[in-house]
């Protein structure tokens, strides 16, 4: 018996030396980082920045097939920033940790285009208002009104969802919108739903 495992330690099946070629994945992470820091990512495609967002909250598994599910199920980067954490959470390989760190993505990008567009005079800088809109409420599933509220100089002083609806519909009430302008002594109102 013993001679026969000693056979077979020297036939080949365990090898000795670790010479094999690394697996193509090897690295993955590393030199996906280096493209994303060398070219940026509007040379990537929307799944590779996905995996790269991914890499912190899922550290030991390949991100790849989670990101292009994340596309499949809902159709854009945007969109899977938008979607809540419950229809994030129903993609294999989504929990909790992934969820509120794709959440947490989505309200950055929020704060900065808010931070751009509280900063600026908004009459001059439209597409800033409109990017800023779009991120806000663009793939909201129920209806909503939003009042940007302005001062003298076209600058933000509030921004709020006054209203929110059903699928189709949401209420408006001019005297409410009257009255939270008059309250914040606005010069100017935006009036905006999706």
């Amino acid at each position: 018996m013993a001679k026969r495992g000693m056979e077979d330690a020297s036939s080949g099946l365990f090898p000795e030396s670790t010479d094999a070629p690394a697996p193509h994945y090897h690295g993955h992470r590393d030199r996906l980082r280096e493209r994303f820091l060398s070219a940026g990512a509007e040379n990537l495609p929307d799944y590779e920045v996905l995996e790269l967002l991914l890499f912190g909250a899922i550290p030991r598994r390949d991100t790849k097939p989670i990101a292009k599910a994340l596309l499949a199920k809902f159709g854009s980067f945007d969109e899977v920033l938008a979607a809540s954490p419950d229809a994030l959470m129903q993609v294999d390989g989504i929990k909790e940790g992934a969820a509120a760190m794709l959440k947490a993505v989505q309200a950055s990008i929020q704060l900065a285009l808010q931070t751009r567009v509280r900063n600026a005079d908004v009459i001059s800088s439209w597409n800033d208002v409109l990017d800023y809109c779009k991120a806000r409420m663009a793939h909201d599933a129920t209806e909503q009104f939003r009042i940007i509220f302005l001062d003298r100089k076209n600058r933000i002083i509030a921004d709020e969802a006054q209203q929110r609806g059903t699928v189709d519909h949401t209420p408006v009430y001019p005297r409410e919108v009257v009255k939270r302008a008059l309250e914040l002594n606005a010069s100017a109102l935006l009036l905006v739903h999706n």
